[in-house]
């Protein structure tokens, strides 16, 4: 280790906040790998929380950004920047018709859900919010109250009231849940964190008619699971509904900070100027970014290679889950995909990444595999002959 990393650990552990614990330092990437400080090569099949979707240093996105850092990189939204309204069509264009607001992060496009909610429900006496439990929608105090998992909100009662949380993939519980205060039902099509849960097709029908039934507003956060990472470019495309609001983070900008959250048209006129803002949303910058993001989806058939490789990648773990005992199951859409364990997946993590493998935990029994939508056949089955060499040695 030369000494100018040595120093960057020490950095590390004196001066930044350790509301994480990382003990490997990353250098670089392309594609689907990274490399630590050491030149060791990790097969990345966790794509940064899936957020790198279109592979590390994707030189499509690498060429816009250079581009528009020569150009112009922000201005505040007090003026218009010719990205902004581009990036808006691009994501109208793939949704439904509606209209965008751009923010940084997921957890600040859930909480422009929570507000739009709130502000249309608030002259009809509707303020709650009911979601899911083992859900995840983000660290900011409302979207934490909104997340269906105590541990991540321990140490940091009393939570914001207005949400309530009940069992997923249980439509009689949300019909119990729902009251003449609610404004909206919030949910994960596919829940992340969790531990890679798919919602039910006949689930999601009958929650969107709940809503027309009841006149409330369905929300999806699409974080982590949209923007191709089940086959489709939004998640809910996968069960023939729309919702009335929806959120984007994370692999729209493919490491890029943005986050965006999109309503139908006939909600466009709630929030109004001065009820919702943000001085870093939307900048020429990051929407130069997103917009290269889209291009490169669709000019080079990632949705198709998502749900080749997600078919594949599934089919040959479900034959782990017959070989090895301690797989309880294989589940999942595309390439979002969780080996649910009879143990805590990090007792697996670090043996993987010993091998050059990078995966993720989601609750606490399930391997999280999120590699780039980009990953080829050849990636994949070098990332299943590591795992077989690890659950080889567990068995």
């Amino acid at each position: 280790m030369s000494n100018n990393y040595t120093n960057i650990f020490e950095l590390q552990k004196k001066y930044v906040m350790p509301t994480y614990a990382p003990s490997k330092l990353l250098v670089r990437g392309q594609g689907s790998y990274v490399w630590d400080d050491q030149d060791k090569r990790h097969l990345d099949f966790g794509s940064g929380i899936s957020v790198c979707n279109i592979g590390h240093c994707n030189p499509a996105v690498s060429a816009a950004i250079c581009s528009q850092v020569n150009k112009l990189v922000h201005v505040s939204n007090l003026y218009i920047n010719e990205n902004q309204p581009r990036l808006a069509e691009k994501l109208i264009s793939r949704c439904f018709d509606g209209v965008v607001f751009f923010a940084n992060s997921g957890a600040e496009a859930n909480e422009g859900m929570i507000k739009l909610a709130r502000k249309w429900g608030s002259d009809k006496g509707r303020h709650e919010i009911i979601t899911m439990q083992d859900s995840f929608h983000g660290r900011t105090l409302a979207t934490l109250a909104a997340t269906g998992r105590d541990k991540y909100r321990k140490g940091f009662s009393p939570d914001m009231p207005g949400f309530s949380h009940v069992p997923f993939n249980d439509i009689q519980a949300l019909k119990d849940a729902v009251s003449d205060k609610t404004a909206a039902i919030m949910l994960e099509p596919v829940q992340g964190e969790g531990g890679i849960l798919p919602a039910s097709v006949d689930y999601i029908r009958a929650v969107r008619e709940l809503c027309d039934e009841q006149g409330i507003l369905l929300m999806f956060d699409e974080v982590q699971c949209g923007m191709g990472r089940t086959g489709k470019f939004f998640a809910f495309q996968n069960y023939g509904v729309e919702p009335d609001v929806v959120s984007s983070a994370k692999a729209l900008g493919n490491g890029f900070p943005i986050g965006a959250f999109i309503v139908k048209r006939k909600y466009a006129e709630v929030l109004q100027p001065g009820t919702h803002a943000s001085t870093f949303g939307g900048t020429p910058l990051a929407c130069a970014a997103a917009c290269a993001v889209i291009d490169y989806i669709e000019d080079h058939k990632v949705l198709e290679n998502c749900i080749e490789q997600g078919k594949y990648i599934t089919a040959e773990l479900n034959k782990f889950k017959d070989k090895y005992s301690f797989i309880q199951g294989v589940r999942g859409l595309g390439l979002m995909i969780g080996i649910v364990l009879d143990r805590s997946a990090m007792e697996i993590i670090p043996a993987l990444m010993e091998k050059g493998l990078i995966a993720l935990p989601a609750g606490e029994t399930v391997l999280r595999l999120l590699p780039p939508l980009t990953v080829s056949k050849a990636e994949v089955d070098e990332a299943l002959k590591i795992m077989q060499e690890v659950f080889d040695g567990l068995a």
